[in-house]
């Protein structure tokens, strides 16, 4: 379920939050090394796109992207990318079958509930190509709770995450570790990793 707490927050700063993503997405090892992963022309969900500046870099490499938000305010700004076609559509939205090369859910699925995540997981299996790629990045810790600003977050540990992502179908990779400041101007640590659908 859509936390309207946290949409509220998005759907309001929107811009300032595409400003405090800075760098050039496209330089991002996590970026590069999907990208890299994917065949050409891979079609590719950014799933939680925000303001669509991956969505974009993606484009850029060859991708065929769609990118999806609960925000309104974000869908827009990652309507205006270059070569994204974006929708508004929450986690549970998600029905395609075997339909994406990779799908790209960077700091997204982590404002859905720890109840939730197992179906958003089978949910992303379900709509990946066998083989493809789920690139996912989360915040790391233990436990739930409201930042300064009022988005909610769910937090996990590398460990946690392997065995829902097992029992989605799909094997995770290694972990990158980091840490950053966000928009409520906290610095928080976090990991992402990439994990591949069963099959050929």
């Amino acid at each position: 379920m859509t936390d309207r707490q946290t949409l509220d927050v998005y759907d309001a700063r929107a811009g300032d939050y595409a400003k405090t993503l800075g760098a050039d997405p496209a330089t991002a090892p996590s970026l590069s090394a999907f990208v890299a992963a994917l065949p050409d022309g891979a079609r590719v969900l950014d799933l939680g796109c925000g303001p669509g500046i991956w969505a974009a870099a993606m484009a850029q490499a060859g991708c065929r992207v769609d990118a999806t938000d609960a925000s309104q305010a974000m869908v827009d700004l990652a309507a205006r990318q270059p070569g994204v076609t974006a929708w508004q559509a929450s986690f549970e939205d998600l029905d395609a079958e075997a339909q994406y090369d990779g799908i790209w859910a960077n700091f997204s699925l982590l404002h859905a509930s720890r109840d939730a995540m197992p179906g958003h997981l089978a949910r992303i299996a379900r709509a990946l190509k066998p083989g493809g790629l789920l690139h996912i990045g989360l915040k790391e810790g233990q436990g739930a709770a409201r930042d300064s600003l009022g988005r909610f977050y769910t937090y996990y540990t590398v460990e946690e995450v392997t065995p829902m992502l097992r029992d989605a179908g799909l094997t995770a990779g290694p972990a990158r570790h980091g840490a950053d400041k966000g928009l409520d101007g906290a610095v928080a640590p976090w990991f992402t990793l990439t994990a591949t659908k069963e099959g050929s």
